[in-house]
């Protein structure tokens, strides 16, 4: 079995806005497109166009429809991926050590070449954040890009995960939350980051900011003067119409 770190040097990991999502897909896409695209298109890995597509997908988006104690129902878009967890039970259960957590930024990932596709970690992991691969027979999972964040070939603002430069609303966000003093540890602090599923004591790095309340609406007895008729008989050219009209 694996063992995980006692510590890491840094908690690099996602910070998501639940208030800013708008459920687009395009995270979704980026990723795909990325990590383990084929075809040269978003599509599944395997007959995309056939009667049983299959294919891995790293981060998916849910949407539910949200009922609060007071207030209107809304729509939350709920991204979901490898959460990357301090106490990771899909690192302890790998009895190859393909799953493993780095210490050097506390990214946790699969080593494909020892993988042996047992399917423990995804049975391990709370959050159904692993994959299997249909077509190479391992897991998959959300690596943070790791190819991208250290790649300085790239342009230094493409140099996060493809997720967090492709969102449109600006909902994610990435960095060390391990430093108090990062942006992304800021955000949490100041809009009340929260864990996902906290009872599984898994610790997860990423966090979720969370939905805003949303502004009431107006009773309509506010808008009732505005909605009287501005007069009972219609006058000048209008009051002409009207009556030539009825004469037809």
């Amino acid at each position: 079995m694996t063992t995980l770190p006692t510590s890491t040097d840094r908690k690099l990991g996602l910070v998501i806005d639940l208030d800013t999502c708008v459920g687009c897909h395009a995270c979704v896409i980026s990723c795909k497109g990325w990590n383990t695209e084929n075809y040269g298109a978003p599509l599944a890995d395997t007959d995309p166009y056939g009667a049983d597509p299959v294919g891995s997908f790293l981060n998916r988006v849910h949407s539910y429809e949200v009922q609060p104690p007071q207030g209107e129902a809304h729509l939350v878009h709920f991204p979901k991926s490898c959460l990357h967890c301090e106490d990771a039970p899909c690192v302890t259960v790998c009895p190859t050590g393909a799953s493993y957590k780095r210490v050097e930024d506390g990214i946790v990932l699969v080593n494909e070449s020892d993988c042996i596709g047992c399917g423990l970690c995804s049975w391990a992991c709370p959050y159904g954040a692993r994959e299997m691969d249909a077509v190479e027979k391992v897991m998959k999972k959300c690596t943070l890009c790791v190819d991208r964040i250290y790649n300085e070939n790239l342009p230094e603002e493409d140099q996060i995960p493809s997720c967090v430069r492709t969102c449109p609303a600006g909902a994610r966000h990435f960095g060390d939350l391990g430093d108090p003093t990062s942006e992304v540890s800021q955000l949490v602090a100041e809009r009340g980051g929260m864990d996902l599923m906290p009872e599984q004591g898994t610790k997860p790095v990423n966090k979720y900011l969370p939905p805003r309340p949303r502004d009431a609406l107006p009773e309509f007895d506010v808008l009732a003067p505005y909605l009287a008729p501005v007069a009972e008989e219609p006058k000048g050219f209008l009051g002409w119409l009207d009556k030539t009209l009825e004469k037809l």
